[in-house]
């Protein structure tokens, strides 16, 4: 499986019916403390749009819903991972996406047969707070060696002058947050993002 390597990851519909018809081909909906009508809805619109744009939707976290609404990716943090039915996904055809900070997540990952492993923080992130430092790039070298063809998701910290360093490194795919949804412009830089990525393709 190919990733495309600009990645982007918003809390909204609002955010993927925005972004997506500006180009952008794989987006996460990452919502939190939200309602379960609120989250089928958000992905009812999100399927819409990213079906219309040819991009692929991946599901954050809610892969029960995610399997009621036909979704067909999803990805999860290890403590959801830890209480995830991996059977009832897979038999339901979706892939899988999981989140790494450590050896020993990095080795429950790949028990699980995941489509992709993401690896952050790369750098400081202003997200959430993290318990792990950044991971810097040499940990993404070492991790793209240890899960071969496997796809490779640098996260944390992420903007464009970083860019060519994290694909250096091995990494087959930037994950990006605030510095679009935090950005005074964000459709500016989403096209910005969108360029630089491009001989990544």
């Amino acid at each position: 499986m190919k990733l495309d390597p600009f990645y982007v990851i918003v809390d909204s519909a609002e955010w993927i019916e925005r972004l997506v018809p500006l180009g952008v081909k794989l987006v996460q909906l990452r919502m939190k403390d939200c309602s379960d009508a609120d989250l089928r809805d958000a992905i009812r619109r999100a399927k819409t749009v990213c079906a219309a744009h040819d991009c692929q939707l991946i599901v954050n976290d809610f892969w029960r819903v995610a399997i009621d609404e036909g979704c067909d990716f999803v990805h999860l943090g290890q403590e959801d991972l830890a209480e995830a039915d991996i059977a009832a996904i897979r038999a339901a055809g979706l892939k899988l996406g999981l989140s790494t900070h450590d050896e020993a997540e990095l080795e429950t990952a790949l028990k699980a047969e995941p489509d992709y492993v993401a690896l952050g923080p790369v750098w400081p992130t202003i997200l959430k707070t993290m318990k792990w430092a950044p991971q810097g790039l040499e940990k993404l070298r070492d991790w793209k060696t240890r899960i071969g063809s496997l796809p490779l998701v640098a996260i944390g910290g992420l903007n464009i002058e970083r860019i060519g360093s994290v694909f250096a490194h091995g990494a087959d795919s930037a994950a990006v947050v605030t510095d679009i949804t935090l950005n005074a412009d964000p459709d500016t830089r989403v096209r910005e993002w969108i360029e630089h990525t491009r001989r990544f393709r």
